[in-house]
């Protein structure tokens, strides 16, 4: 499909909701894409990337960082506790804070850097046993307890089922978002950024629709 058809998407879905396009982040998610085609991205001005594993963004990004100004990159992927400062130290988000051990060793390793990259709570809307995400019945609590710990969480994020109707777990999400007071929703993926746009998403992760099928894995 490619980046630009992508962004006209992105203007027609806010028309339709009635929202400005500004109001949406498009996150172009570059996890195992060739860095060929991610320069490509660069080239035509899209300056936020989403990256699933810390060690690959560790090694693709601080090159293109030096050629390529206002970059900024967000881990959309599952985090281990032990990749947390080197998550603090590289991204400028951070979309999957999903239990309280991950939430203490980043509030840590905020204290310890200096660094506060913006947060995002993931909910499992599905309550899927495979699945990473705090359930929904445990979110408010756990907003709460990120919030103690000084935490920059602005937002939640979701990964709703396969082969369900996104628009529910989208509207869960926001109601979670909406009664702790946060004002971000990252949610939406290729297949269905229009539905979350249209239910207020304010970042929306696109990977495959943009650089095409990944090369690996």
């Amino acid at each position: 499909m490619g980046l630009s058809e992508i962004r006209q998407q992105i203007a027609a879905a806010c028309a339709l909701a009635g929202r400005d396009p500004a109001q949406v982040t498009l996150i172009a998610v570059s996890k195992q894409q060739p860095d060929d085609r991610v320069t490509a991205a660069l080239d035509a001005g899209q300056r936020v990337f989403g990256e699933n594993y810390v060690q690959e963004a560790q090694r693709k990004w601080p090159p293109l960082r030096d050629r390529f100004a206002g970059v900024e990159l967000h881990l959309v992927g599952p985090l281990q506790s032990n990749k947390a400062r080197a998550a603090v130290e590289l991204f400028d988000a951070i979309h999957s804070i999903d239990r309280p051990s991950l939430a203490q060793r980043l509030a840590r390793m905020v204290q310890d850097t200096g660094r506060a990259p913006r947060m995002f709570v993931q909910v499992n809307t599905g309550d899927e046993p495979q699945k990473a995400g705090i359930s929904p019945a445990q979110a408010d609590g756990f907003i709460a307890e990120c919030l103690a710990l000084d935490l920059p969480v602005i937002g939640c994020m979701c990964i709703p089922p396969d082969n369900a109707d996104p628009t529910q777990h989208f509207r869960l999400l926001r109601d979670i978002a909406a009664r702790n007071g946060l004002p971000a929703l990252s949610m939406g993926m290729s297949a269905d950024f229009q539905t979350a746009i249209a239910q207020g998403a304010t970042h929306i992760r696109v990977g495959s629709a943009i650089f095409g099928a990944r090369t690996t894995g």
